[in-house]
């Protein structure tokens, strides 16, 4: 079925794909299956050579990234009917799978999924103890709390997906050249030159799906990334065993007598799975103390690796085998046949890069898998959205390689692989920061939020105080690790937001993504990528911008210098996302400039806060909501924006980081009390304000987000306005509203499913308390027909359902913005 090792590389592609894994080819088949057959795949050894061919091939499409398991979802799809599409033979075992929970919060976690997961057409059970002693008899249950059954689990040859998957593409025309190690590349007249070992090949775009390999690969284009943005590939490579034991003579009877497999059994306390493998076992453990390759000077990642493993190491592993056969006593009555212990890449969140390669032109990445198989077919689907139509049909910021900016150093993904790899299985609670590499990008005031008691969150790298304790308080990781609201800090975020309602508050908020656009028809420019008009010279306003298909890209706050003068702010992750969006439709003669680094912001806000400032500063308080003056604030030079996040009167003081720690102590001892981030997310979600990719994604267009005010369909012209009008005349199917929920000690998470009696009928897109109007808050899409105020709903929060009940089109606290305004 393979091309013979001396395939002619032809001189031009319209895509050279580096890399011959599972993802490689998938990526290669979804492009032929879209019409670009005029494509080559380039393979330095052999198809699979990577961490392809040792990978254990389970196909979870279990995940708590609503993005990650749509992606798993439609390989499941893909891969059942993919054999006899292609006319190839596939071991594809689709035998269900157990996931055991020890404890009311990991079961809590599984009635999340589980809703996700109905709400993508997949039917997952939630099982007591005694199904699960039904569906695997062999298990010992007296410490479990139940479990989750997913029927669309199972397991596949990894060898046969990718080869069927290169077959597709040879079918389709698409051609693939295999011992033909790429070397290098080079751009010229618009265009890559891939250089190999057999010759050039020239080609409008280029995917690094290299594997492990892929930062080599990655070196090869920092020449050509916009300034600021030429990075090391963000990765590092983790070593990862799994033991296949003897057959076991009591699981082949059971087999032959069910004729089916077991399902296969996480148990995701534990951190490992077991596997039936013919008819022995595999046990594939994610261990805490776990060790990283390719790291050091004395462990140097060799040239080639293809078809290799690494020694073996079973004594890091011992607890999980041991647990493992006391879980399921079979286990331990056979000997170890074989293990394998191969590498496995990880990004520094565990979730892969699928998309463009930040600030380098028509370059793509789909690497860095460290659960390559079950995503290839998903992840070929999303790369190929992004070549041939510029972007994905489902929002995939969760993969999204801009995702991570300038503080991925190799210490942080080394120290962060080390960390997801060791806690592949743990609970992401809401409220839990991991710990590992740290303090990468610091406010000015640091120090003196952290001695203020400021207990601190990474946001894009940055470092904010997410809540501020006091003496006593427990700041334990242990106390995070729970779904609920209640929690050390909740007595604490109830404070800081009355500080705010009742007095002043101050927020250190460093790390805003922060843009300075100048030029000769910078104005007309602008105003042709936003939906709605600019501000006015000393004004300021919100711009939300639109794909060709009206869906949301992005909001940035538009402050107007002068007449082709600006200044846009965007949210903190947003920095490389949207520096790509402006530069890649940018005007010529107009000048963009990241200024992210160079200022940090305040907050200052709350009924009170004219007091406070005046009392400090050289500036003019009369001036309305939505200005913007130069000002000097104890003696310091800065700028006060007149807006506030948080839905009271209050300024934004942007100041060069030099000077802001004078401003900082000022403000302090005029009175202000300092708050954080949960504050803040509690205070905008009374006032309806948006959170980027969470209600600000490409899942929704403008009108279905509730951004109509927004939009000028009087305009000339604007990026999306076409499909928004078709939209507008045909009628919304969706419409974003604010309800209230009569929740329980629980708020209601990000996509968690909005019902109308048996009807599934919208999804929450972010929620949470509201300490001033003392109700439970979600936001979220619905059905268009349903979005009226008082109309009755129920929101499914860790498998319980809550009434919910839709609210006007307006801000629960001060619907009128007089005290915005005041």
């Amino acid at each position: 079925m393979s091309d013979a090792p001396t395939t002619k590389l032809p001189s031009t592609a319209r895509v050279v794909i580096i890399g011959g894994g599972c993802v490689g080819a998938s990526a290669l088949y979804h492009l032929a299956k879209a019409g670009w057959t005029d494509c080559v795949l380039l393979e330095k050894n052999e198809l699979t050579a990577g961490s392809t061919w040792h990978a254990a091939g389970n196909i979870p499409t279990f995940s708590s990234s609503w993005a990650v398991m749509n992606m798993q979802r439609y390989s499941t799809e893909l891969y059942r009917r993919l054999g006899a599409e292609v006319d190839y033979p596939m071991n594809y075992h689709v035998t269900g799978s157990i996931r055991l929970a020890h404890s009311k919060e990991r079961m809590q976690e599984f009635e999340r999924v589980k809703g996700m997961g109905r709400y993508q057409g997949m039917n997952l059970d939630m099982c007591s103890v005694d199904d699960l002693k039904e569906r695997y008899p062999f298990l010992e249950t007296h410490d479990l709390a139940g479990g989750l059954y997913d029927p669309h689990d199972g397991d596949i040859d990894p060898a046969q997906l990718t080869q069927a998957l290169a077959k597709g593409a040879r079918d389709l025309g698409a051609k693939i050249v295999r011992f033909c190690p790429a070397t290098g590349v080079r751009r010229e007249n618009d265009e890559w030159i891939v250089e190999t070992e057999q010759g050039e090949i020239r080609c409008e775009f280029v995917v690094n799906a290299a594997g492990y390999y892929a930062q080599r690969v990655g070196e090869w284009f920092k020449p050509y990334a916009r300034e600021g943005m030429a990075r090391t590939l963000p990765m590092m490579v983790m070593s990862h065993q799994y033991l296949l034991t003897d057959e076991i003579p009591e699981l082949e009877a059971w087999s032959k007598e069910k004729g089916a497999k077991l399902p296969l059994l996480r148990d995701v306390d534990s951190s490992y799975y077991l596997r039936q493998e013919k008819y022995g076992l595999n046990l594939g453990p994610y261990e805490n103390n776990c060790r990283g390759h390719w790291m050091t000077a004395e462990d140097p990642m060799p040239e080639d690796f293809s078809f290799q493993l690494y020694p073996d190491d079973l004594d890091r592993i011992e607890w999980h085998i041991e647990d493992a056969m006391a879980r399921v006593p079979m286990l331990g009555t056979v000997g170890v046949n074989k293990v394998i212990n191969g590498p496995i890449p990880y990004t520094p969140d565990g979730n892969p890069l699928i998309g463009p390669m930040p600030g380098v032109p028509n370059a793509f990445e789909a690497c860095v898998f460290t659960f390559g198989i079950c995503q290839a077919g998903g992840a070929g689907k999303v790369l190929c959205e992004w070549i041939t139509e510029g972007g994905t049909e489902d929002d995939m910021w969760a993969v999204d390689p801009r995702r991570f900016t300038d503080y991925c150093d190799q210490d942080y993904c080394n120290q962060k692989g080390m960390e997801v790899y060791g806690n592949e299985y743990a609970m992401h609670f809401p409220h839990h920061e991991w710990p590992a590499a740290r303090n990468k990008k610091l406010s000015p005031v640091h120090d003196k939020v952290v001695a203020l008691g400021g207990v601190m969150g990474a946001y894009n790298g940055w470092e904010r105080a997410n809540w501020f304790a006091k003496e006593g308080d427990d700041t334990s990781l242990e106390a995070t690790h729970t779904w609920g609201r209640s929690g050390p800090w909740e007595r604490r975020v109830k404070q800081e937001a009355e500080a705010v309602r009742d007095g002043c508050g101050v927020l250190d908020l460093p790390g805003f993504s922060r843009f300075t656009l100048s030029g000769d028809g910078a104005a007309d420019w602008l105003r042709e990528q936003i939906a709605g008009g600019l501000p006015k010279v000393g004004r300021m306003n919100l711009g939300y911008f639109a794909d060709d298909k009206g869906r949301l890209v992005t909001e940035m706050s538009i402050i107007r210098l002068g007449e082709d003068d600006f200044t846009l702010i965007t949210a903190a992750t947003a920095q490389w996302h949207d520096q790509e969006w402006l530069r890649n439709h940018l005007a010529e003669g107009l000048t963009l400039t990241d200024r992210t680094r160079d200022f940090s912001t305040l907050i200052v806000t709350g009924p009170k806060s004219r007091d406070v400032l005046s009392s400090l500063a050289e500036a003019d308080f009369d001036l309305g909501w939505l200005t913007h003056q130069s000002a000097k604030v104890a003696g310091q030079d800065c700028y006060l924006a007149r807006v506030s996040f948080a839905g009271e009167l209050g300024w934004e003081i942007h100041a060069k980081n030099a000077v802001m720690p004078a401003i900082y102590d000022a403000v302090l001892e005029a009175g202000a009390k300092p708050f954080g981030m949960y504050a803040l997310n509690s205070l905008r979600l009374e006032k309806g304000y948006r959170a980027w990719k969470g209600d600000l994604s490409t899942d929704y267009t403008l009108l279905e987000a509730g951004l109509d005010r927004f939009v000028r369909f009087d305009k000339e012209s604007f990026r999306g306005k076409a499909a928004l009008e078709n939209e507008r005349q045909q009628g919304v199917t969706k419409r974003f509203v604010t309800m209230t929920v009569a929740a329980n000690g629980h708020d209601a998470p990000y996509m968690s499913t909005v019902w109308s009696g048996d009807d599934v009928v919208g999804e929450t897109t972010s929620g949470g308390w509201g300490y001033r109007v003392g109700k439970s808050i979600a936001l979220g899409t619905i059905k268009a027909d349903l979005a009226k105020p008082g109309t009755q709903l129920e929101i499914e929060i860790f498998g319980e359902r809550f009434p919910a009940t839709v609210e006007k089109d307006e801000p629960l606290w001060d619907p009128a913005n007089e005290r915005i305004r005041a």
